[in-house]
């Protein structure tokens, strides 16, 4: 029997990258899962893949920019299977442009509705839930960026990844006496396909000294699996060997810039 059998988890982002690798490994352990994100293609590949081995998930396309939508997920959740368990908010993105100096209000604001916007109302839709049923884990991908803001994450995406960790420690100082913990996972570079959106996309060496979706997927199958007695608070997360940034940045300073 699985570590997580009989348990309804909500994985976001989970058609690609570490959303996909934690979906994979949760329903190994036995959950029930609901996947979503914007794109239902890939959901339905994770989705395929999972019911292969014998496994149970549904896919649904929700845009996690629109805070309504990501409120309905959580509502429809336990319309459809009666609880939600474990919440794992995955999806995320970042801006094109880094700089402070030249990053847009609308990009801006597309961040943090992801980021924080999603999170919140998603979270909010369940967690009176969990604490009705006597328990449940919030995981929250944050990012080394909330911890060490600066150009490679972006002044948007630094800042609202350290909303999402703050939202994360709120709860478990409100919420841990009735049941509820809340994890935050904070990784460094990750190869994902959010790199793609980089004002400088990183080439197959620089990704090679990366972690892999898989790295991080296997720290949200830990937060979600320890006894309900134990909380992991926050897991900061980074590759083992590091590499010259400096083109990253060099370029990071200058999209948006009058003269890029």
């Amino acid at each position: 029997m699985g570590q997580l059998e009989g348990q309804v988890a909500i994985i976001t982002g989970a058609g690609t990258g570490i959303g996909r690798e934690a979906a994979l490994m949760f329903a190994d352990q036995g959950a029930k899962l609901v996947l979503a994100g914007r794109r239902i293609e890939p959901l339905n590949e994770v989705v395929a893949i999972i019911e292969a081995k014998g496994g149970s998930a549904v896919a649904k396309s929700v845009d996690l920019e629109d805070g309504d939508a990501a409120a309905a997920l959580g509502t429809w959740t336990i319309a459809e299977f009666g609880q939600v368990d474990v919440l794992v908010n995955n999806a995320g993105h970042s801006s094109h442009v880094r700089s402070i100096q030249y990053v847009g209000p609308e990009e801006w604001a597309s961040v943090f509705k992801v980021n924080v916007e999603g999170v919140y109302r998603l979270t909010q839709s369940v967690v009176g839930s969990m604490i009705e049923n006597g328990g449940g884990t919030v995981v929250t991908i944050s990012s080394y960026a909330a911890l060490h803001p600066g150009l490679l994450g972006g002044a948007a995406y630094s800042a609202a990844k350290s909303a999402s960790y703050n939202m994360m420690r709120g709860i478990n100082a409100e919420l841990n006496a009735k049941g509820i913990r809340a994890s935050t996972i904070l990784p460094a570079e990750v190869d994902t396909p959010i790199l793609n959106n980089r004002p400088h996309n990183p080439d197959a060496d620089a990704r090679a000294t990366m972690m892999m979706p898989e790295d991080v997927a296997a720290a949200i199958l830990l937060c979600a699996t320890l006894p309900g007695r134990t909380v992991i608070e926050e897991i900061v997360m980074s590759p083992t060997q590091p590499r010259d940034r400096s083109i990253d940045m060099e370029v990071a300073a200058k999209a948006g810039s009058p003269n890029e």
